[in-house]
């Protein structure tokens, strides 16, 4: 077992003497760590962005939680990062790492609390009501939730505007493992994202965020890629993205249909994703199927 960092051991110390202690639970002025990209989105939605002092690599919205500190992916969090900003409070929703991150954060004394994730409609609106709550911001909460049921509405009206059926996949780069792999057709926030544009998610015969496979991507031949930001941007373009395994192969190569979109509008629901879906339309229809202006 490998031993705690000196850094660790010492802040350890510290804590048992009452640093961390009797913080109280009074929300206004907290100074906050968020792990999880949705919940630092809907904190800023909420207008909380100015008590989170330091995220994970993920959080990429708004882009004022870019200028925040990090304290790693999400998968591969620092302890001793996170405690170094003296937090009142530290937020995810249960899908961070290593293990060791959480039993080291909760001996040093830090409060944590784990909010719930958001991959449908459903579960976005009742968290943003959770956070509205529990940081004393429930009228923002209740006007964030309208303005997603109205966003809705628009999404249905412009589903009319449609006659094809595009099949999808969503290729990204994992940053914890450093290997593309395919996000969908694991009926994920994306692959519901993907339906509500009028799209179908592509059939990956594979399980798991793995490598991806260049047969398996050849098989599933979509209609449209979408490469997520990060490793649409690592690879340089459009023609150097084809030199992944298998992508040269499909339609959506063949045909010039690979889009860059950004992956905080893909793996969660939230107060933009009436808008999202929008822009996920316009990107996955041939234009021969919209009505005439």
């Amino acid at each position: 077992m490998k031993k705690m960092s000196v850094l660790v051991l010492a802040i350890i110390f510290i804590a048992g003497c009452g640093r961390f202690k009797n913080k109280g639970n009074d929300v206004k002025g907290q100074r906050i760590v968020c792990v999880s990209k949705h919940l630092t989105e809907m904190l800023f939605a909420l207008g909380k962005g100015s008590q989170i002092v330091a995220v994970d690599l993920s959080s990429t919205y708004p882009d004022s939680a870019r200028l925040l500190k990090t304290v790693g992916y999400h998968r591969v969090l620092s302890a001793e990062g996170i405690i170094s900003m003296n937090p009142d409070l530290v937020i995810h929703s249960n899908d961070i790492g290593p293990e060791t991150v959480v039993p080291q954060l909760v001996k040093v004394g830090l409060k944590i609390k784990v909010f719930p994730g958001a991959n449908t409609l459903d579960s976005a609106r009742l968290l943003l009501t959770q956070l509205g709550e529990y940081f004393d911001a429930k009228q923002q909460a209740d006007s964030i939730n309208k303005v997603i049921d109205a966003d809705m509405l628009k999404v249905a009206e412009a589903q009319k505007q449609y006659t094809d059926t595009p099949s999808v996949m969503i290729i990204h780069f994992g940053r914890a493992n450093n290997v593309y792999f395919v996000m969908s057709g694991r009926n994920g926030a994306g692959d519901k994202m993907i339906t509500m544009a009028g799209g179908k998610a592509a059939k990956y015969d594979a399980k798991g965020a793995r490598e991806i496979s260049a047969e398996a991507v050849a098989a599933a031949n979509p209609d449209v890629i979408i490469a997520t930001d990060f490793g649409f941007d690592k690879m340089g373009g459009v023609e150097k993205f084809k030199s992944i395994p298998g992508v040269a192969l499909t339609n959506a190569a063949k045909n010039n249909r690979i889009v860059r979109f950004e992956e905080h509008d893909l793996v969660y629901f939230g107060p933009r994703s009436g808008h999202n879906i929008l822009q996920l339309m316009k990107l996955i229809h041939t234009t021969s199927d919209a009505p005439a202006k």
